[in-house]
């Protein structure tokens, strides 16, 4: 099994996800001491999703964010760029539509999307602010851009156990539980090294977008940013 160093290399990431698909969502719902859930659903209400509304899921993963979203009635590619774990998200949502895509180089056509979304994968893309520019490319104009993502817990206090718990703990329990523990390593540093939110704030302000905002959940331990194509 392999692991991404914070190079991130897209074939060392695409290759470290292959290696954990089939245990993904167990372990995401482990080390998170069962808070993953809470996240999605949260981001899902930011969304909004209704009949009608054309969503494109970035590293979708096995589809645990895009299956509400289609639920809900909105027309949802759900696209990651590890055919092991695109793999595992057919089998489980045979109901989704998924497709191959990097979110630096993705193939829909210009103003495609009323939302683009990522939830936990911005922070493994090899360069953020082409991610974000692309994002910005295929969403329609006055669409909207929702990212979920590990940031940085906003009371210091909690924020220093935090950070001890990601670089200690977090690869502890990988070891015993998850079969590529050194993916989990990768998790804990790529966490570290993540820019706070209102950082983020700017890069995605950077990269064309407008109205930038965060919502923290669980203290900051994630945020999910939004912003408008203007």
């Amino acid at each position: 099994m392999s692991r991404a160093n914070l190079n991130k290399d897209p074939k060392d990431v695409a290759s470290m996800f292959d290696g954990v698909a089939k245990r993904y969502d167990f372990m995401n719902d482990l080390l998170s001491l069962g808070r993953t859930r809470a996240w999605r659903r949260a981001t899902t209400s930011i969304i909004a999703p209704t009949s009608g509304l054309k969503i494109l899921d970035l590293a979708a993963g096995t589809g645990s964010s895009s299956a509400p979203l289609a639920q809900a009635g909105a027309e949802v590619i759900a696209s990651d760029f590890s055919e092991g774990m695109l793999a595992q998200g057919r089998a489980r949502h045979p109901e989704l539509t998924f497709i191959k895509a990097d979110a630096l180089n993705l193939p829909f056509p210009e103003a495609t999307f009323d939302v683009v979304t990522i939830s936990f994968g911005l922070r493994n893309t090899a360069d953020i602010d082409k991610a974000l520019a692309q994002a910005l490319k295929v969403t329609k104009p006055g669409g909207r851009l929702v990212i979920a993502e590990f940031s940085h817990p906003t009371w210091r206090p909690f924020r220093t156990v935090y950070m001890n718990y990601l670089m200690k703990a977090l690869p502890a329990i990988a070891r015993r539980t998850a079969s590529n523990p050194d993916a989990y390593v990768y998790l804990a540093e790529s966490i570290r090294s993540w820019p706070d939110q209102s950082a983020l704030a700017e890069r995605i302000s950077a990269a064309g977008w407008s109205s930038v905002a965060w919502k923290n959940l669980t203290g900051g331990v994630v945020a999910v940013h939004t912003a408008i194509k203007g």
